[in-house]
């Protein structure tokens, strides 16, 4: 059976490509030229214009970590702006140019590209969308027929499975956005800064959360207490757990092979600066 290791490792491969969209300069220019300024506004607009045009309480309860009026300076206005379907076609046009400047011309309409699609096409077919906005917004719009736009669409939809299984372990044991947050940063996956400035909390709420979670025996000062260390890896492992799906319909072969398609493509993105390093999305490198 394929196992959950198989779940991260994979996440962990094609998170960077997914992450073009939100660093890459191309994407950027792409959403500026729908009339959306700044990076925030594009980077909600983008996340969540398979969902239509919801407001603030919506991307608020789906994206689960970012503070609510963080998002409710930028939401609903992005739609006054820009309808989502002219969000969807720039964000897959910021892609495109995206992925030829740091994988080069080639890279696209190759061999490994094309059998890169079919394998994530056929893994995020079988998303299982219960319980998983995100996921099933992005499932719900068609792949494009390029193959390395049928790789991002795909890898998109699948981490969003992924991230509303997060959501999940989360709220399952109480910890709030923020709260998760204070968790990441005590266990060393992004650091505080990152995480304030790209999540919209202050630091007042930071230290109520980490009071909190010291109330609850999981935080001593700013380090994770053995309970706490528990906590974070069982959050993780269920995450993993409830990515799983897809992989195991996809096989262990065919997760492998994938893998090996992966690999030089996560190489390419990071070495051409367009993954950030100590990013706030707290990516693990791969083993």
């Amino acid at each position: 059976m394929t196992s959950p290791a198989t779940a991260r490792r994979l996440w962990a491969l094609g998170e960077p490509y997914h992450a073009l969209t939100y660093f890459a300069d191309e994407c950027r220019t792409a959403i500026e030229e729908t009339g959306l300024r700044g990076f925030w506004r594009g980077y909600f607009a983008m996340r969540a214009a398979p969902l239509g045009p919801v407001g603030a309480e919506v991307v608020t309860a789906t994206f689960y970590n970012f503070a609510p009026a963080f998002v409710a300076g930028r939401v609903p206005e992005v739609w006054q702006v820009a309808d989502p379907a002219s969000v969807l076609a720039a964000r897959l046009a910021g892609v495109d140019a995206a992925v030829r400047r740091t994988l080069g011309e080639e890279w696209p309409a190759s061999a490994a590209a094309a059998e890169a699609a079919e394998l994530l096409t056929a893994a995020a077919a079988a998303v299982d969308a219960p319980g998983r906005p995100l996921a099933a917004a992005n499932a719900g719009l068609p792949v494009p027929a390029e193959p390395h736009l049928a790789v991002w669409q795909s890898l998109t939809t699948l981490r969003e499975h992924r991230g509303d299984g997060h959501n999940a372990a989360l709220l399952q044991r109480g910890i709030s956005g923020v709260g998760a947050h204070v968790l990441a940063a005590a266990a060393g996956r992004t650091a505080r800064e990152w995480l304030v400035r790209a999540r919209g909390w202050d630091d007042d709420a930071w230290t109520t959360a980490a009071e909190e979670l010291a109330g609850r025996g999981w935080l001593a000062g700013e380090e994770l207490t053995a309970e706490g260390g528990a906590i974070v890896a069982a959050v993780e492992a269920d995450t993993d757990r409830l990515a799983l799906a897809p992989w195991q319909a996809l096989g262990d072969r065919r997760c492998d092979r994938l893998a090996e398609l992966l690999a030089p493509v996560r190489r390419a993105v990071v070495a051409a600066g367009a993954w950030p390093e100590a990013n706030p999305i707290g990516v693990p490198d791969p083993d």
